[in-house]
């Protein structure tokens, strides 16, 4: 009676141990799916795919709400299409991406709000069009607005 008072409570208490292993891995798995950092740069990526595909309306929603304002939509579709496709001869382009950097505090413009939490991240662009070969690199500043993270291009002078 006793030797099977004692395996029982060795079961248990390895049943007890096995759970409580699987809550730390899964607790574990879920901030390392969902750190800020990695939220970040698939916004990024997101946005700079869309632009790849000349999806311009969807990229546009990625924008933080002081960016819809200085491009309405229907004018940043047309002109980033303009631009990108008629001036530079180019269908779509590749792009590369620094590792996120963390800024304490940020503007987008020096008349602009102080922004917090922000995350900064040098885009490279390369494109091959009519006109040959080149690289634009542009620092995407990524804020959360509303609980999703949004982007912002650095207009200080």
């Amino acid at each position: 009676m006793y030797r099977k008072t004692a395996q029982g409570k060795r079961r248990i208490i390895l049943a007890m141990a096995l759970v409580i292993c699987i809550v730390i891995v899964v607790l574990l798995i879920r901030s390392t799916m969902f750190s800020a950092d990695k939220q970040v740069v698939a916004v990024v990526e997101d946005f700079y795919r869309f632009e790849q595909k000349g999806e311009f309306s969807a990229s546009w929603q990625l924008f933080h709400s002081t960016m819809k304002e200085r491009f309405p939509k229907g004018f940043y579709i047309q002109d980033r299409a303009h631009v990108f496709m008629n001036h530079f001869g180019v269908e779509t382009f590749e792009f590369s991406m620094s590792e996120p950097e963390q800024i304490k505090q940020w503007k987008m413009s020096k008349t602009g709000p102080a922004m917090k939490n922000v995350y900064k991240i040098l885009v490279t662009q390369t494109y091959k069009g009519k006109y040959g070969n080149f690289d634009l690199e542009q620092e995407a500043y990524i804020v959360k607005e509303k609980e999703k993270w949004k982007v912002v291009w650095d207009y200080n002078q």
